[in-house]
């Protein structure tokens, strides 16, 4: 039976990342996918639409689908299985469908790069009375994959971590990210804090110090924990718990990760220790003494040998009571990592956090 429409129209909302155009497909056009009369309308990212033409023959019920340009990059259901044909009966009105997942063209290269957004340009941080930029870099596929929570890893020093960098050097996380993916061993999303410039010492650093002052670290770990990961967990499919929180730093940023092993075991429960400054107090290592964890814990440290006369001391002093005082506990994992040659540089942090990352969340 054949039904002259009168008007028809059809609105899909999909995965605004994925730029590929999407055909819509029937037994109307012999079940052709890729023809360009029935090439769909982008109205904004993500958002699609299509109008029958009026004087266009229609069988009923319609049966359709859609595709982005062929039948090996065809709609999936949001399991990643086949989608079976839609069907419309009533030939006339707006008809509003959603499509959460599409086959790959798998003669096209994946692009296995992090998707890097910015969280906020100036998220408010109430403990210091100051904003901050906040950088996210999600998994390649991580809009491709709506049933999938990822565990989630801050860091801090967002400006020496990817991209261009900074003047201070560049870790390249997004390049490790990328390689990484490829292994399957890059499902994290990272949470970047732009670090405060002057101010970075200060705000990063949980101790007082008698030359630079008093340490705001413990207010800016407070930030993370109360306001930056709820607002996370809100936006983004994570991974919420303890377990699959990490965090992780250098330097002073090292310092502030190890403040946090010490002190918010209940939040975190994956540390990244990169050349932490131990020499800002001596009371990090009474508060080591205190340190008991009796739940599981993964803590990665390195340090290089280069990086001045009491790093090595310091950092082996430090270990070996984290050492002691896990004892008889297998639940707590420590990997430490020493490179004889290594200095304090972006790009020696760069080397380690690739080999960090897999172990911590992969292994």
């Amino acid at each position: 039976m054949q039904v002259e429409v009168e008007t028809l129209s059809i609105e899909l909302t999909t995965i605004s990342s994925d730029k590929r155009p999407v055909f819509i497909t029937g037994n109307f056009c012999k079940w052709l996918p890729d023809l360009e009369e029935f090439r769909m309308t982008m109205v904004s990212p993500g958002e699609y639409q299509y109008q029958f033409p009026e004087d266009l023959e229609l069988p009923s019920p319609l049966e359709y689908k859609y595709t982005r340009g062929g039948w090996d990059q065809v709609e999936l259901d949001r399991f990643g299985r086949p989608y079976g044909n839609r069907v419309i009966t009533k030939l006339e009105g707006v008809i509003q469908d959603n499509v959460t997942r599409w086959q790959k063209d798998i003669t096209k290269k994946v692009d296995y790069s992090p998707i890097v957004e910015v969280l906020s340009e100036a998220f408010e941080i109430p403990q210091l009375n100051r904003t901050r930029r906040i950088h996210v870099l999600l998994p390649h596929d991580y809009h491709d994959r709506p049933d999938q929570h990822y565990p989630v890893h801050y860091m801090t020093d967002a400006q020496n971590l990817f991209g261009e960098g900074s003047e201070y050097g560049n870790w390249k996380i997004d390049k490790s990210l990328t390689k990484l993916a490829k292994e399957g061993k890059a499902n994290v999303i990272i949470v970047a804090i732009e670090h405060g410039g002057e101010d970075r010492i200060h705000e990063l650093s949980p101790y007082d110090n008698p030359k630079l002052g008093k340490g705001l670290g413990a207010s800016f770990l407070r930030f993370i924990t109360d306001t930056l990961k709820p607002h996370v967990d809100a936006k983004y499919r994570t991974k919420a718990d303890r377990l699959n929180t990490g965090i992780g730093g250098s330097s002073v940023g090292g310092l502030l990760s190890v403040y946090a092993a010490l002190m918010f075991p209940h939040i975190f429960g994956r540390l990244m220790i990169f050349s932490p400054s131990l020499w800002i107090s001596q009371r990090v290592y009474f508060d080591t003494i205190h340190f008991f964890e009796p739940f599981e814990t993964r803590i990665y440290l390195y340090a290089g040998g280069k990086e001045g006369a009491n790093m090595m001391p310091n950092f082996t002093r430090f270990h070996e009571m984290l050492e002691n005082q896990r004892f008889g506990y297998n639940r707590v994992k420590i990997q430490a990592s020493i490179d004889p040659k290594g200095e304090h540089s972006e790009k020696q942090w760069s080397k380690e956090f690739p080999i960090a990352l897999k172990w911590l969340y992969s292994e």
